[in-house]
């Protein structure tokens, strides 16, 4: 049969084929890992004290992230004169830890266990969450000796500081990971920022937070010191794990959280700290936590994870090539 038109193969719509983050090539085999980036599920929403729903994030964010797949050569900025994620930066999708029900423990070792293979394949971590706890295994897979790195700075952009140290019992639940993450020998500071309104954690959190090395930002302070203002506060040099949560935005444009706070960042504010973080920083690893998207029909706040990922991925690899 003729072709119709010039171009031959497949066009492969964002609506065609099967929803891998950016429709990027599929591994299972994680011991086979090559790539720079590997992009990893973890639906885990057990942590969560008011509304579940996240477990669902990282298949919501995949489907939104199809949107974005057009560009087979790279994605072309004209305010930056920039191409991002050419054909040369490998990126790949390694599926889902696997979720025990029920188990916290055991689902953050299945997670620490998949974010341990990536780093072995000296690829950066790319972690969609589920809810905030997942973080804890994450930073945790840092402590072996899969990561060759340097110890590193915490950069999380949340509404809720998720500095208590242990409520009921419960140490590892989603208002638990920034803590457990400034005990940790190889963080070796903490810039918390978009923290406002009520909280999940009491004054006295606040309290140990700085005293453990954190500096917290509201979204009206960093709106005073501007983006670029923000990130120059990071201590030069420094290496950044980034932690995402997407209630950090207002929900008037991301309502698909189990936990929005209004007053939160609007796109470029949180855009702009990341390319300037990806530019003076060397990124060790991402995550992006909390989207549940049953509650946003629209699709939108699935939608902006997905463009605030890829785009991070842009910033971070274009940073690189550019050292």
């Amino acid at each position: 049969m003729a072709e119709h038109g010039y171009e031959s193969g497949r066009l492969d719509l964002p609506f065609v084929g099967i929803s891998t983050f950016g429709k990027r090539p599929y591994v299972s085999d994680w011991d086979g890992i090559s790539a720079d980036a590997a992009i990893l599920g973890a639906p885990f929403d057990a942590g969560t004290q008011w509304r579940a729903g996240a477990r669902f994030g990282p298949r919501g964010v995949r489907e939104a992230s199809t949107l974005f797949s057009f560009g087979h050569a790279g994605a072309y900025d004209h305010e930056d004169d920039a191409t991002y994620l050419p054909a040369d930066v490998r990126i790949v999708d390694i599926g889902d830890a696997d979720i025990v029900h029920t188990d916290t423990e055991a689902s953050h070792a299945n997670i620490e266990r998949a974010v341990r293979a990536i780093l072995r394949a000296g690829a950066l971590p790319v972690v969609i969450g589920g809810d905030h706890s997942v973080n804890i295994p994450c930073v945790r897979a840092f402590d072996g000796p899969e990561y060759t790195g340097r110890p590193f700075h915490i950069l999380q952009i949340d509404a809720h500081l998720d500095f208590v140290d242990e409520r009921h019992g419960v140490r590892h639940g989603h208002g638990n990971p920034m803590r457990r993450a400034a005990e940790r020998p190889y963080v070796t500071g903490l810039t918390q920022v978009g923290i406002r309104n009520v909280s999940s954690t009491a004054r006295e959190g606040y309290e140990h937070a700085r005293a453990m090395g954190s500096q917290i930002i509201s979204v009206r302070q960093a709106r005073r010191m501007g983006s670029v203002g923000v990130i120059e506060t990071i201590p030069a040099e420094a290496a950044v794990y980034v932690t995402i949560d997407i209630d950090a935005f207002c929900p008037s444009i991301a309502s698909g959280t189990g936990t929005p706070s209004h007053g939160g960042f609007l796109y470029y504010e949180v855009l702009e700290m990341l390319q300037t973080l990806a530019r003076r920083h060397e990124v060790v690893g991402v995550d992006l936590v909390e989207v549940a998207p049953d509650y946003d029909p629209s699709g939108s706040t699935s939608i902006l994870a997905a463009q605030l990922l890829l785009n991070m991925l842009g910033f971070v690899f274009h940073a690189r090539q550019n050292r």
